[in-house]
């Protein structure tokens, strides 16, 4: 009897394990693009400012999906962050181009037609 259990169980555990790797998803995912730039955002959710360019972050990561890569670091938590991009004063904009390389900085409140017209420009030069 105790062999039966044990065989039974192998062929549970064989079928479990056979049945999930026949039917587990495929990765469809293709590997997304380097953006052509990356919009750096250093700032504060406490900060009035900083709270301001939420939206405008979200429309041009919207109008300019898989060309600009928009990212934010709240410098109350991620202060390295904050220490790698030298920042002085919240919210700060750092522009990084294809190779990380900073083409532009901004510091204060920084509206969305200028930092569309900021990545136009470069995108034209491509």
């Amino acid at each position: 009897m105790k062999r039966i259990l044990i065989v039974l169980s192998l062929l549970v555990i064989f079928h479990a394990l056979y049945g999930v790797s026949k039917t587990a998803p495929q990765n469809t995912k293709q590997p997304q693009a380097k953006p052509l730039i990356t919009f750096v955002e250093i700032g504060s959710v406490n900060c009035v400012p900083c709270r301001q360019m939420k939206p405008v972050m979200k429309a041009i990561e919207e109008k300019y999906t898989g060309k600009v890569k928009v990212v934010f670091y709240d410098v109350n938590k991620q202060r390295a962050k904050a220490n790698e991009y030298y920042i002085k004063l919240i919210p700060t904009q750092v522009f990084l181009d294809a190779k990380g390389k900073e083409f532009w900085r901004h510091e204060g409140f920084y509206p969305q037609k200028d930092i569309e017209k900021l990545i136009d420009e470069k995108l034209a030069k491509k």
